[in-house]
């Protein structure tokens, strides 16, 4: 049986362009002529994020503080 990883991304449409972020990682944006070409260009920056050849990647965490 095959699983799928999910990430969660943020997108909005600005001047005929679809521009987006993954939620994890929000300084790093990209954008796409089309849907299927911004989750393409989203799929490569989360490859290059997690590969561990970028130096001092910023990412959102939760913290419990009850």
């Amino acid at each position: 049986m095959c699983t799928m990883d999910v990430t969660r991304y943020v997108y909005w449409e600005d001047d005929g362009l679809y521009v987006g972020y993954l939620e994890e990682f929000p300084d790093y944006m990209t954008q796409g002529v089309s849907l299927e070409e911004l989750a393409e260009n989203l799929r490569d920056i989360f490859a290059d994020l997690t590969s561990g050849h970028i130096p001092a990647v910023r990412r959102v965490a939760e913290l419990n503080i009850s």
